[in-house]
């Protein structure tokens, strides 16, 4: 089998079942285990898959930069953001988290709900500008222009002076065994501390980020309480969500 029919096996294994196991791909192609993780690594190098230890899990699309990840799912990032806004009660304070899903929460605020959001997305705080009953608090930091978000000591001194009610988290891979993932090591620093200053986490994830895996562990998923997901999301995905004790809204 030549490398391209390999690479392209491998891929289409990986849509099939969501994982790729090097030592089961070797023994049913008849080659080495470092044929099969040569081509994991070529292939991750090129942002086709994740590598993990064993094998490999779906690359997240979602590692796009911000103006790249607007065009991804836009109905189940809207739907999910409406779902999200609707748990918040008046009087709270909550951590928002940047990206394009988060957004879509801000934008759906009912104009007559008074909380405090903190965040450390400039997009978010401009889209409140004219929300009536909102304070905005920003945490500031060095911007991280991939995401447009702030980062940094400075950023994580900033979030430990609060103490929220919600913290509507933002990430690019959740997988039952990986867990809370993300494509950039200091976001995911920034979001760990957001999680630990917040009475609740809930996950927000539109469906191009379940089952997939990204570079940099947030948290393991226990560690969250809440997900957000699309309404068309199938039960036997979300079973593995739920198991681990995560309450799961479908939006």
């Amino acid at each position: 089998m030549l490398t391209q029919q390999r690479k392209a096996h491998i891929l289409a294994v990986l849509k099939d079942t969501g994982q790729v196991v090097a030592k089961t791909l070797s023994e049913q192609l008849n080659l080495s285990e470092d044929t099969i993780r040569r081509d994991l690594r070529e292939l991750a190098a090129e942002g086709l898959l994740q590598r993990v230890h064993g094998g490999a899990l779906p690359a997240s699309p979602a590692l796009a930069d911000f103006s790249g990840r607007q065009a991804i799912a836009t109905d189940g990032k809207k739907a999910i953001g409406r779902a999200a806004a609707a748990m918040i009660r008046p009087g709270q304070v909550v951590f928002v988290d940047g990206g394009t899903t988060a957004v879509q929460l801000v934008r759906h605020l009912p104009p007559g709900l008074e909380a405090t959001i903190v965040t450390h997305s400039p997009s978010i705080a401009v889209e409140l500008v004219a929300h009536p009953g909102m304070t905005v608090e920003m945490i500031g930091g060095r911007l991280f222009k991939h995401s447009v978000v702030a980062v940094g000591a400075s950023a994580i001194e900033a979030i430990a002076r609060y103490r929220a009610d919600i913290y509507f988290m933002g990430v690019t891979g959740i997988h039952p065994e990986i867990g809370l993932t993300t494509g950039d090591s200091e976001e995911a620093v920034i979001k760990r501390a957001l999680s630990r200053h917040a009475a609740e986490t809930i996950v927000l994830a539109s469906s191009e980020k379940l089952g997939a895996a990204s570079p940099f562990v947030i948290l393991p998923m226990n560690e969250a309480q809440g997900l957000v997901v699309e309404r068309s999301t199938a039960e036997e995905t979300i079973a593995a969500y739920r198991k681990a004790g995560m309450t799961v809204t479908k939006a």
